[in-house]
């Protein structure tokens, strides 16, 4: 059956921050003055080059991550905006979200991001105790993290999200609770609530000093009912929101939508109805080297295949609750669920699966176990 383009997003990555955190394994770089002029132009002739990939396809979300994107000033952000308006069509309810640390965000920084066009902040507070803000590497302290969700509230966002992290070294269920506690007091509208991850190449993998499973699975369960109680919706693994506001740029993602990838060590993926195809790519990682050329930073433009993008279409549906429709997996992937729903009879039979006539979608059971779900996926595809 054929292709249809699905929604499309852009993400812009600003590979810069103050100082790299034990546990971050992502595309970032300590710097002092940042180059807000030339990654400017290079964001912008960077962009020039992905857009044949779309052609007047309009952009619904944009997500700036990184990195640290509020180190960079408003202007920054309000000379973008007017260049990548310039050149493709955002739509009128666009989302547009940005990253920010507290620690990089003084009095007056939040108003410039509001007035560029950014309309709703992801605001990277991780704890509210100091000493595991400190153990984190955080640059930032409980009240700084504090001040930083009211001046994105005084400076007219009416939606933003608090990052927290559960499963800190040597964090108590009771300090964990405490710190979900305080980010509800706070009133976001949106919640990511995540264990840390301990990654390979990261300073906390040479020294992890997690709670026991069982400590973080009862941990996990009573934060979920707290968040409940407020009236946070549990949307994806661990993403919860108030009523109206899940992340636009995230469900798209999840949902195996496409997305231009600008910026040093950005990625992206662009479906081509008219020709069948699906294809991902990545930019030059380095942030000297992406300077230098970012006209050239186009790296690895590999096709998807069928059946990888059958096994991604459902691994990153499945994180969702309600799970993913399958006349979107249809449409995504150009494959009819007659031809692969018959290979998920075991996982159907475990109870970890459960298909309807129009979705497929992970039980709590498998929800609970998803990662487990998900390799037996890879095995029956």
């Amino acid at each position: 059956m054929p292709l249809k383009n699905p929604p499309l997003s852009l993400y812009i990555h600003t590979p810069w921050c103050v100082r790299k955190c034990p546990y971050c394994d992502f595309n970032s770089h300590e710097r002092g003055e940042l180059p807000e002029a030339a990654y400017l132009q290079a964001l912008l002739k960077d962009l020039d080059q992905d857009l044949p990939l779309i052609k007047d396809r309009p952009v619904e979300t944009v997500f700036i991550g990184g990195g640290t994107p509020s180190l960079l000033s408003g202007d920054f952000y309000q000379q973008l905006f007017q260049g990548i308006r310039q050149r493709l069509c955002l739509t009128d309810q666009a989302e547009i979200t940005l990253e920010a640390n507290p620690g990089t965000v003084e009095a007056g920084r939040f108003a410039g991001f509001r007035e560029a066009g950014i309309n709703r902040l992801s605001i990277g507070v991780q704890s509210f105790n100091n000493a595991h803000l400190q153990a984190l590497g955080r640059i930032h302290d409980a009240s700084t993290a504090i001040d930083a969700a009211r001046q994105a509230r005084e400076a007219g966002f009416t939606t933003f999200n608090l990052d927290i992290m559960h499963a800190l070294p040597g964090q108590s269920r009771a300090q964990a609770l405490d710190d979900l506690q305080q980010a509800i007091a706070l009133q976001p509208t949106h919640l990511s609530w995540y264990e840390l991850t301990i990654e390979p190449n990261t300073v906390f993998y040479r020294s992890p000093d997690q709670p026991a499973p069982d400590s973080m699975a009862d941990t996990e369960e009573a934060g979920f009912a707290l968040l409940a109680s407020e009236g946070f919706q549990r949307y994806e693994v661990s993403a919860f929101s108030l009523d109206g506001h899940a992340c636009r740029h995230n469900l798209n993602y999840w949902q195996f939508g496409d997305y231009l990838g600008i910026g040093a060590g950005a990625h992206g993926k662009i479906t081509d109805a008219a020709r069948g195809t699906i294809h991902r790519y990545q930019k030059t990682r380095k942030p000297e080297d992406y300077l230098a050329h970012p006209e050239q930073a186009r790296r690895q433009f590999q096709p998807v295949t069928e059946d990888d993008r059958l096994f991604e279409s459902l691994m990153n549906g499945l994180r969702l609750v309600e799970g993913i429709r399958l006349q979107t997996v249809e449409d995504n992937t150009g494959l009819p669920a007659a031809q692969w729903i018959k290979n998920l009879g075991e996982l159907r039979q475990q109870g970890l699966l459960e298909v309807t006539a129009q979705r497929l979608h992970c039980t709590d059971k498998g929800m609970h176990h998803l990662n487990g779900v998900l390799a037996k996926l890879a095995e029956a595809l």
